[in-house]
């Protein structure tokens, strides 16, 4: 498919997908709504879609889930099955915004060179939603074809002609940022998920490794009460051991600046989560500090929170400039009371490092 191909189906995409859905896992039916739910594998059966498409779908947020009672995966209310079914091109369309492709499809779907594709993604024009071990355990990231039909409508110009010398400079270097910005967009939409502030701060505190979290949160039951509210993938986890070993490291920020700005973001989101309630220490009596979801979230923090860190458009890879901080919000007076005397840097335990 040519790239006016490519542009036709995502004009014809963007006029189907008006229809805002909840997100993965959290953005539920209120618990009034008592709706009867059904399993993920007969979801996926009764839309007539493949269960790898449908369980990307729910990472996505297009198709709404609910916790199962006691526990237990995640399940799909009938009501959600029939507003999907009487979505316009009905199941293609919803088919169309999970396909995956390599770089080899990718390369196609764009009509240039796989070398191209390469460079492209590399910089971080495009970021992967997804990926796998080859035989040879090589990680073989996957884009959304959505994804890259709406990076050739708005970049064209990268595809075809001189790289800019910003971005050629930058691939010289040899920075890859496809792994950063699959972090990136995992934490966001793990975030996207709940309004519990220690929820939020253990999905800040998932790209750090035990060392770098240690010095910013030196209370270890406060580290362990991030392990119990962590929200998770409820579908789509690695199953090998091997896959699994490759998504502990890929979760791993790796780049100084990286890790400079998720300790910012793990900071302010720890300062609202200790103002919101303590995290429960031994011997400690009541739901009230333990249950993640003991008191409402109170949305007017909403727009304080730190946010993660988001890919720059691909124009602005034009010009080798330092990767932008995370848009983190300004911290709240009572996070800032708490810093005074000490810096935002001290408490961060950053003595420096970033440099070498």
């Amino acid at each position: 498919m040519a790239v006016r191909e490519v542009l036709r189906a995502h004009i014809a995409a963007q006029g189907n997908a008006g229809v805002e859905t909840p997100g993965e896992g959290g953005h539920a039916a209120s618990s009034a709504d008592q709706a009867a739910t059904i399993a993920a594998g007969r979801a996926s059966q009764e839309l007539g879609i493949r269960r790898a498409e449908f369980e990307l779908a729910v990472h996505l947020g297009l198709i709404a889930v609910v916790g199962a009672p006691g526990g237990g995966r995640p399940r799909v209310h009938e009501a959600e099955i029939a507003r999907l079914r009487e979505q316009p091109g009905f199941p293609d369309a919803l088919v169309e915004r999970v396909r995956t492709v390599g770089t080899a499809q990718g390369a196609a779907l764009l009509d240039i060179a796989p070398a191209r594709f390469t460079r492209l993604v590399r910089a971080g024009c495009v970021s992967p939603v997804t990926f796998y071990l080859n035989r040879y355990r090589a990680v073989v990231w996957l884009y959304l074809a959505d994804e890259l039909a709406a990076f050739a409508a708005r970049e064209p110009e990268l595809l075809a002609g001189r790289t800019p010398p910003g971005m050629r400079t930058m691939l010289e270097s040899g920075v890859d940022r496809r792994a950063r910005n699959w972090r990136s967009q995992r934490i966001d939409r793990l975030l996207d998920r709940t309004t519990d502030p220690w929820a939020r701060t253990a999905v800040q505190a998932s790209a750090l490794d035990p060392v770098q979290l240690a010095e910013v949160m030196d209370d270890p039951y406060e580290r362990a009460y991030l392990v119990r509210v962590r929200p998770e993938p409820v579908f789509g986890r690695p199953g090998s051991m091997a896959a699994r070993e490759a998504m502990a490291e890929l979760m791993l920020a790796d780049d100084p600046d990286e890790i400079l700005w998720r300790r910012v973001n793990l900071t302010l989101e720890l300062d609202a989560a200790r103002e919101d309630r303590p995290a429960p220490r031994p011997g400690d009596d009541g739901e009230a500090l333990t249950a993640p979801h003991a008191r409402p979230a109170r949305t007017a923090r909403t727009g304080a929170r730190p946010r993660p860190v988001h890919q720059a458009p691909a124009a602005e890879l034009a010009t080798p400039t330092p990767t932008p901080p995370a848009r983190s919000g300004a911290p709240r007076p009572a996070a800032m009371g708490r810093t005074t005397g000490r810096g935002l840097l001290a408490r961060l335990g950053w003595r420096g490092r970033g440099a070498g």
